[in-house]
């Protein structure tokens, strides 16, 4: 037994530095191991990092809402007890002051106008809207059917036109009244009227000329 404890403890030359060697070997791969792990964890927290860097696009607020933001933000101190006569006397103040602010700024839009019209080209001019140009009138062919109004004429216009369905001929007749400045035709003649601008209550045309006299 006592051989055996004595083998135990003490070793060979050999042994011990084979033990040494085996050291050596094992405490880089220890070393490597704890690098690649901390490695390994430094990757894992920057992760997180990585992925939180990308900041979302900011959410676009109305003028309304950014405003009100504004003012729930703004630490004001509160204002001393006032009367009613000192609140209305600023009121009154606040609000020259604002018209001071509105005229002068007035004045100026109203200069700067100003000077870009001088600076402006001469404009062509425009045509009228209203134009005097006298349009196409319309003539009619008839019948004096009555001449005892004074310079006015009755005229019987008639038509004759071919109906859409039965193709017979359908005959028609109007009246109109026509200025006769002259008197010039008489009651059976066959005149020609041409449109006019309202002479009276009635007369929108006017005599041109007669074409046969009645016998």
């Amino acid at each position: 037994m006592a051989d055996e404890q004595e083998n135990e403890t003490t070793d060979t030359p050999e042994q011990a530095q084979e033990q040494a060697v085996d050291a050596q070997h094992d405490a880089p791969e220890g070393v490597e191991a704890s690098a690649d792990d901390a490695a390994s964890a430094d990757d894992a927290a920057s992760a997180p990092a990585a992925e939180a860097t990308p900041s979302e696009p900011e959410v676009q607020l109305p003028p309304k809402e950014r405003r009100r933001r504004a003012r729930s933000k703004h630490a004001s101190e509160a204002r001393p007890p006032r009367s009613a006569e000192e609140r209305h006397s600023e009121r009154v103040a606040e609000r020259k002051r604002k018209a001071e602010r509105r005229r002068a700024r007035r004045l100026q839009e109203r200069v700067k106008a100003a000077e870009l019209r001088a600076a402006a080209p001469a404009a062509e001019p425009l045509a009228p809207v209203h134009a005097p140009v006298e349009g196409r009138r319309r003539v009619r062919q008839g019948v004096v059917v009555s001449d005892k109004a004074e310079k006015t004429i009755t005229v019987r216009i008639d038509f004759a036109r071919r109906h859409r369905r039965y193709e017979k001929i359908v005959r028609s007749s109007s009246t109109l009244h026509a200025h006769d400045e002259n008197n010039d035709a008489n009651e059976g003649d066959t005149v020609r009227v041409i449109e006019s601008r309202p002479l009276s209550r009635t007369k929108r045309w006017a005599l041109v000329d007669v074409l046969e006299r009645a016998r």
